[in-house]
């Protein structure tokens, strides 16, 4: 854990850089590419808001092992509701480009993608909704680039991260063979997750599925993300400290709305922690997803309330 925490802080924001090429509309959403500051092609889904008053962007930031469809249905119910949303493949997953050094696989060097998209799309300032890593990239930006951040939600993720959801997590990373089938995919997605998501359907775990892995050749998937990032959760040296992320907390709650969405069986975000951060920042409207793990899909009916009510109230 502490080799995790301190490779995925221990980089500088990369600087921005312009666009390659206009992006492209498809399925309700324009592709939208840009390049980083170290020459990598990332890419994003920017789905245009619908009618009403003008506000505020949303920035979707998925999970460790995840890409932007994590938010294939939510980001569209935001952007019905007004807001155009964002959500990108970060580094070293879907249709982003894989670093060949894998120590910028760390939220500072990510931080620094966002912030280059943001530049290229014209957005001065947006919400933030991160997903577990996202959440730590969204802390991150909040110390380097704090105009850039009006508020944020947290998906299951806070400034301390349990040992436990670390260990089960480091478990699997990096090390998944490739499935011959839609079903054994799904199959094996459901072996990972099923007991965080307890709750879904043959059908879900198919949906699933097609969000993380994707064809590689006929009859040959792979996951859709570099295993190289795995290498992040090596054994620490003894002696390696853990970084104190409560000062990036902190950093992000100063005179920002913030909603935190938590899993109610999460072993990531602890019920402690959480409590913590709502004692440190009165202004956090939190909610629980009763019988689910680490991390809520958004898709569940309280989350999507949350949701809802939390951007309604926001800039």
């Amino acid at each position: 854990m502490r080799r995790f925490l301190a490779q995925m802080f221990g980089a500088s924001l990369a600087p921005a850089a312009p666009a390659t090429a206009p992006p492209q509309r498809e399925a309700g959403y324009a592709e939208r590419t840009w390049t980083s500051g170290d020459g990598l092609s990332l890419w994003a889904r920017d789905y245009g808001g619908g009618s009403g008053p003008a506000r505020l962007p949303v920035i979707c930031i998925h999970g460790l092992t995840r890409n932007s469809r994590d938010f294939e249905d939510v980001a569209p119910v935001i952007a019905a509701a007004g807001r155009r949303v964002l959500a990108l493949d970060v580094r070293g997953r879907g249709r982003s480009a894989y670093d060949p050094n894998p120590t910028n696989y760390n939220p500072a060097v990510y931080a620094g993608d966002v912030a280059s998209l943001m530049g290229e799309a014209g957005i001065a300032r947006a919400i933030f909704l991160g997903t577990s890593m996202g959440g730590l990239i969204t802390m991150t930006l909040s110390t380097l680039r704090p105009d850039l951040i009006a508020g944020a939600i947290l998906n299951d993720i806070g400034p301390e991260i349990a040992t436990e959801g670390l260990t089960r997590i480091g478990g699997y990373v990096g090390s998944g063979e490739p499935a011959a089938s839609w079903a054994e995919a799904a199959q094996r997605t459901r072996a990972i997750n099923g007991s965080a998501q307890p709750h879904l359907t043959e059908a879900d775990w198919d949906r699933f599925a097609r969000r993380t892995w994707r064809e590689a050749a006929p009859g040959k998937l792979v996951l859709d993300y570099d295993p190289a990032i795995a290498q992040a959760f090596a054994v620490a040296p003894a002696g390696t400290p853990s970084p104190d992320l409560w000062p990036l907390y902190m950093a992000l709650a100063i005179n920002r709305p913030m909603l935190l969405v938590r899993g109610g069986a999460s072993d990531l975000l602890a019920e402690g922690t959480a409590a913590r951060m709502q004692a440190l920042a009165p202004q956090l409207r939190r909610v629980d997803i009763d019988g689910v793990g680490h991390a809520p899909t958004l898709e569940e009916p309280a989350a999507r309330r949350a949701i809802a009510d939390f951007l309604a109230d926001a800039p």
